[in-house]
């Protein structure tokens, strides 16, 4: 692989730091209304420096770029651990980097607040100033990420001058929330309504929501190839102990080739997640490419190395005290997350 693709050494000795506080503080849930503790929140994202990575130090942030920030997506796909920061750090962050101007992203760094991005609808929502020049939004957001915990909405609306770009405190009485029934309890996804809930004006929605959803699909992909790898690994683990008369499983020609067509697989899918990871750290042109590519191949391996992690444990496999549906669960709702066909994404990006 080009060492241009391969993580530098900083990057892996946070790999290495990043799995052994997940392996430690944290585990994934199987409560759907379980969420995360908030000192383990401020020590990963302040100790660690997570919450940060890619934003520049005269900001505030770690000064590092995006392909640290991959290594974290990636990690937290093997652990399946419930924390809040892809929409924070990934979503949240994402949209301060690309609509500057407040005083916002401090509070997202130090761990203090958590964030996330609303812009999926069913029906247009709307912002409009008062006289006094203050901003209200009002409408309904689907399946926003975390939605139901974060602290800060940064909300998509229709205005007078076209889509911008809001900020929405998610506290105030004017924003009502309903935590969506997910199939990954590890997930969560939420219905967020707005009623002239007052709200800070950022800037155009167009620029910033394509950027912050370039990276939002690198760094999915990123954990979907984690997810694959952490599933390939337990299936190639179990078949080397479990026996079945009198050898182990990973004998039988049938599960040694399902095994070796997972590996396929996860390579297949980190080698698209760190081109894409790659490009978007240098920001070149190929960025729009990478990304689509990268979220059909991670998307598709992850899918299916799940199911083969569950064929291969057999019956327990399919059982709520193994861990292997949590995967499949994973997989499945991470589908969903980015509207928009990522095939047509890559059609456009080369131009066809």
């Amino acid at each position: 692989m080009s060492p241009r693709l391969t993580p530098g050494a900083d990057a892996e000795e946070l790999r290495t730091v990043v799995r052994e506080f997940l392996l430690k503080h944290t585990e994934p849930a199987r409560d759907a209304e379980r969420g995360w503790d908030p000192a383990t929140w401020r020590r990963f994202a302040v100790e660690l420096g997570v919450a940060g990575l890619d934003v520049p130090e005269d900001r505030g942030g770690a000064g590092a770029g995006f392909r640290e920030v991959a290594v974290v997506a990636e990690e937290l796909g093997r652990s399946l651990a419930r924390l809040p920061w892809f929409g924070t750090a990934v979503l949240g962050v994402g949209v301060l980097l690309h609509a500057p101007g407040t005083d916002l992203l401090p509070s997202l760094l130090d761990g203090t607040t958590t964030a996330t991005l609303a812009y999926r609808e069913h029906s247009q929502t709307r912002a409009a100033a008062d006289a006094h020049g203050d901003w209200f939004v009002s409408g309904e957001k689907v399946l926003v990420l975390e939605g139901a915990t974060a602290d800060l909405l940064f909300v998509t609306a229709e205005t007078a001058d076209g889509p911008s770009m809001f900020a929405v405190e998610a506290a105030l009485p004017e924003v009502s929330r309903r935590p969506a029934r997910a199939i990954d309890p590890n997930r969560q996804l939420a219905t967020v309504a707005f009623d002239s809930a007052p709200a800070v004006l950022l800037g155009p929605a167009a620029p910033v929501l394509e950027r912050v959803l370039l990276r939002a699909s690198a760094a999915l992909a990123a954990e979907q190839t984690g997810g694959a790898a952490a599933a390939m690994e337990a299936a190639v683990d179990y078949a080397a102990h479990r026996l079945q008369f009198g050898r182990p499983i990973a004998t039988f020609q049938a599960i040694k080739h399902r095994c070796a067509d997972m590996a396929v697989e996860v390579e297949a899918a980190r080698s698209a997640s760190l081109w894409a990871a790659a490009e978007l750290a240098e920001g070149t042109p190929e960025a729009a490419r990478a990304a689509a590519t990268a979220a059909l191949v991670c998307g598709r391996a992850y899918r299916w190395v799940a199911d083969e992690n569950v064929q291969v444990h057999g019956g327990i496999g399919f059982t709520w005290e193994h861990s292997a549906h949590l995967h499949v669960r994973r997989a499945l709702s991470s589908a969903v997350l980015f509207e928009g066909s990522h095939g047509d994404a890559l059609l456009d990006a080369i131009g066809v």
